[in-house]
């Protein structure tokens, strides 16, 4: 009972600012403003670019391995694949061994602008821990994919 009547003031021992998700979002929000500010195409979004770079880098793939490529899901990826086809930047066809099966790749206007915008996304990348020495960059590199990685069950 009387721990019922003991009233815990959490203001002092919860200061929402000091949390992880929190400061994340604020980092995640100040790189997306300086993706904005430096990619040089108004219509490209983050993950758009994500999913250009990965068919880059992977060749033509299916939604499925785009899905594991850019840990995007399944209804977003479908989303962005859509919007990048309406701007002429990627191709769909159907896999030789499964007809069912959603081919994606680049077309060559998608090859073209994804070449001219990774050394942008360099610089991007540099403004974006520009404020850390060069020991801070390596360090919130080997933290963000620690935490990131998939090999743990989330509790």
């Amino acid at each position: 009972m009387a721990e019922e009547n003991q009233s815990i003031d959490t203001r002092a021992d919860y200061d929402v600012t000091e949390q992880i998700g929190h400061l994340l979002r604020r980092a995640t929000q100040r790189h997306t403003a300086i993706f904005q500010n430096n990619i040089g195409d108004p219509q490209l979004t983050a993950i758009q670019f994500v999913t250009l770079c990965a068919l880059y880098d992977r060749g033509p793939s299916s939604q499925i391995e785009l899905v594991e490529a850019t840990a995007v899901d399944q209804a977003t990826i479908r989303g962005i694949i859509n919007r990048l086809k309406a701007r002429g930047l990627v191709l769909l066809s159907t896999s030789d061994d499964d007809k069912r099966k959603v081919i994606i790749s680049l077309s060559a206007e998608g090859l073209t602008l994804i070449q001219s915008l990774i050394p942008k996304a360099q610089r991007i990348s540099q403004l974006t821990v520009e404020r850390l020495n060069p020991a801070e960059q390596v360090a919130i590199i080997y933290l963000l994919k620690k935490m990131s990685d998939d090999g743990e069950e989330i509790s």
